[in-house]
């Protein structure tokens, strides 16, 4: 097996066994034929080339610099999609894990650490990446380091991954019309290209915040390894007790100090903000491109509200998946609010600069982001 990013099974976790046990363990996609596979791989190229258009249109958003070619898009298998996902996570968790090898001997946690090893946490850490691989339908990845098989742009930037096999799962779990779902779906994935290759300094302060947050963890690695560890077990039905209203906390709100907290409402609020307005962009888009858009937000918001089974419940709570939903609904109803008091080119002034971004209060209260960044700007 190709080794992801180097030596992949010295320190906490073992990254190669990782990809190993995910695509494992991996659920099957749906039974499709190689003709009718390669037709599905051929659509979506063509659908993420014209959301290209579509989004640039509507947004008014432009790249600058690097055209949007430059990052690549990929349509992946679930196999494809866990590589990437393991490669994206060992560069950004490798200060972390650095910082936690370094206690394993100086803490209660330590001697926890000695006994799994590397190897149990790379197979636990597989299991949840079986889980999520085969609920992923599409995904922009910022920090995408390139690998033999996962090209990435020039310089570090992002690429776009679209799970083939996944898509054609939801599409016919709905019953909605496959072209139009896949070029909705397209219309999300490409409004989040469009942020980046838009606003070059966005992906350098994400980086800058994230890694900011993991500098100032403070986490006992022994109580880090538990909770990977029982969010495993979860997903293998050891805790079939779990429930949606389960106090345990998420693995991110385990990390927490002060300083992280503050570093965590600005990330919510950034990461609210680009998914809402990939959703409103969605939606405002497709009714001129997607005949059966309103039969597809109505249905997969339905999904989206149901969620699945207890187990989805409890590794969406565990994993802190419940927050990103609440991004969703909380960073559209922002965007929608600014766009109707000042338009779209007035809500552009949120690309600015760091500065213009709102914050997690502003997301819950549009008028108070106008008021700061509009009435400050033309007075």
């Amino acid at each position: 097996m190709t080794s992801i990013g180097g030596a992949g099974t010295s320190g906490m976790v073992d990254w190669n066994l990782a990809v190993a046990t995910a695509t494992r363990l991996v659920r099957p996609g749906p039974d499709v034929g190689r003709d009718e596979a390669r037709a599905v791989v051929a659509e979506l190229r063509r659908h993420a080339k014209a959301a290209e258009e579509h989004v640039r249109a509507y947004t008014r958003m432009l790249p600058e610099g690097a055209e949007a070619h430059d990052t690549p898009v990929l349509v992946v298998d679930r196999t494809g999609w866990i590589k990437a996902n393991v490669a994206g996570f060992r560069e950004l968790l490798t200060p972390l894990l650095g910082k936690m090898q370094e206690r394993r001997t100086t803490t209660p946690g330590g001697t926890v650490l000695g006994a799994v090893g590397g190897k149990v946490t790379g197979v636990e850490l597989g299991m949840l990446l079986s889980f999520l691989a085969s609920r992923i339908l599409g995904q922009y990845e910022t920090f995408a380091p390139v690998t033999r098989d996962l090209p990435g742009a020039p310089g570090g930037g992002g690429r776009l991954l679209l799970v083939a096999p996944n898509i054609v799962h939801v599409e016919r779990e709905l019953a909605v019309s496959p072209h139009d779902f896949r070029l909705w779906v397209c219309l999300h994935e490409e409004t989040h290209r469009t942020q980046f290759t838009a606003v070059p300094w966005l992906r350098d302060h994400l980086q800058g915040e994230i890694q900011s947050f993991l500098a100032a963890t403070e986490v006992d690695p022994g109580t880090f390894v538990e909770r990977l560890r029982e969010a495993a077990q979860t997903l293998a039905g050891g805790r079939p007790e779990a429930e949606e209203s389960d106090p345990s906390p998420s693995l991110v709100e385990l990390v927490q100090t002060p300083e992280q907290r503050e570093i965590l409402g600005r990330l919510t609020a950034v990461m609210s903000l680009l998914e809402g307005h990939a959703d409103y962009v969605m939606d405002g888009v497709g009714p001129q491109v997607v005949p059966s858009v309103a039969e597809i937000r109505e249905k997969f918001q339905q999904r989206r509200a149901r969620g699945a089974s207890r187990l989805d419940l409890a590794l969406r709570k565990l994993l802190g998946l419940d927050a990103k939903l609440r991004q969703y609904r909380d960073g559209e109803r922002f965007v929608r609010a600014v766009v109707d008091q000042v338009g779209m080119d007035g809500f552009n002034r949120v690309w600015t600069s760091p500065n213009t971004l709102p914050t997690k209060s502003e997301i819950a209260a549009p008028a108070d982001w106008i008021a700061r960044v509009h009435r400050k700007a033309d007075s």
